[in-house]
């Protein structure tokens, strides 16, 4: 056994591995001691086997614990402090503050499992700069999936990001500079939401035709769309425009929460991915009472959502508030666990299925030869347990164990 000592004489081998009781490759749990081969930042090889490794291979074992792929958390927002009420302050911040709370959160992230994380709405491209900061190898980080500045309304949510457009060509206008920054994807405040005043979640902020010019502009540039979406009609203007996700997904409406089957019936035909931001602390305080009421009638809709064929992607929207810190993804497993999914969907839905949805399935979210070497390890066996994702043993990032 390798002490954690000699973990950084490991990682500067060309080839080492890791080994622990039980693996899950992001689809089935596999058993016997399992070995992975690394080198470099890649996936090299997986014996399942159990058999000995070569003498001069350098093992890290871990005993009895489960490798998992790195959690993918597809909506997150490194910018936002989750225990400040007043994030339109930010719109006067300079960049390096800005900056320092990113890469802070992006820690948080890391030491909580998640090794990608998709950031859903930043300001002034800064998640770009933390995107290339990581991958250039200045520091460990998890891997940043960035949309920028989301699209709204003029004062609509979250204008103080710096991304308000009105009208089609503003908004084909708000894609194209997005493009040209090299954003991951586009994200447009399709509705209004909780912590901007002024557009409530179930009122629209874009037509049909708008959403649908947005859509077809990225879609030509290859680049794919996301919504964010809590009230009925935006939802439905949003899945007839040909957006590839769907954030939150609420059906609130001005009194309560009201679901239309039918554009669930059209999401599950289309094949968007739901970004369910179900992940949320399970202590301090909530929002207003009416507020918890529809969250918790939402999370009784995604239960029928998966029933009916809906792909969830379990997601956290990290840094909206108080209950939703950076690195509260795998609360949001764990509550997937009792919403009628299997525990292998559970953990599917921020690994596997979570790769997917931010396209990165060729080389993320599964435990597989030439796929990234992102790895997490958890204390005994998740699949009896969704509950042992609180227990972190080891984090690898791009063949890289993480210190902090």
């Amino acid at each position: 056994m390798v002490t954690s000592g000699e973990q950084q004489h490991i990682q500067g081998q060309r080839i080492w591995a890791v080994r622990a009781a039980r693996l899950f490759d992001g689809y089935t749990l596999r058993a016997g001691r399992p070995l992975v081969l690394i080198e470099g930042s890649r996936i090299a090889g997986i014996d399942l086997t159990g058999a000995a490794p070569s003498a001069d291979l350098p093992v890290l074992d871990l005993g009895d614990a489960t490798l998992l792929p790195g959690l993918i958390d597809s909506h997150v927002h490194l910018a936002f402090d989750p225990d400040d009420k007043s994030k339109q302050a930010m719109a006067d911040e300079d960049d390096h503050t800005t900056l320092m709370r990113m890469r802070f959160h992006a820690g948080q992230q890391l030491r909580a499992g998640v090794t990608t994380v998709r950031d859903l709405g930043d300001r002034r491209f800064l998640a770009l700069s933390l995107r290339e900061r990581y991958m250039a190898g200045m520091e460990m980080g998890p891997e940043v999936v960035a949309a920028g500045p989301p699209i709204t309304r003029t004062g609509g949510h979250c204008w103080f990001l710096g991304g308000e457009a009105d009208g089609i060509a503003a908004v084909e206008a708000a894609v194209r500079e997005r493009v040209a920054r090299g954003v991951d994807v586009v994200k447009v405040m399709a509705t209004g939401g909780v912590t901007t005043p002024g557009w409530g979640p179930h009122q629209s902020q874009y037509t049909r035709d708008e959403l649908a010019a947005m859509t077809g502009v990225a879609h030509a540039h290859g680049k794919p769309v996301t919504a964010h979406a809590h009230g009925r009609q935006g939802m439905a203007d949003a899945v007839a425009a040909g957006v590839d996700g769907l954030e939150h997904a609420s059906f609130f409406t001005e009194d309560g929460v009201e679901p239309d089957w039918k554009t669930v019936e059209a999401v599950v035909e289309a094949g968007i991915f739901i970004g369910a931001t179900e992940a949320w602390l399970p202590t301090g305080s909530m929002v207003a009472p009416h507020m918890a009421e529809r969250v918790e009638q939402r999370s009784a809709n995604f239960a029928r959502m998966h029933r009916e064929g809906a792909r969830l992607v379990c997601c956290s929207d990290a840094g909206a508030g108080p209950r939703k810190p950076h690195g509260v993804l795998p609360y949001g497993i764990i509550h997937f666990g009792s919403l009628g999914l299997t525990h292998t969907e559970a953990l599917a839905s921020a690994t596997s299925l979570a790769a997917q949805a931010c396209g990165l399935d060729d080389r993320k979210g599964r435990i597989a030869v030439g796929y990234d070497a992102d790895l997490i390890a958890v204390a005994d066996n998740p699949l009896h347990r969704l509950e042992t994702l609180l227990d972190i043993r080891t984090v690898i990032r791009a063949g890289r164990t993480f210190k902090g």
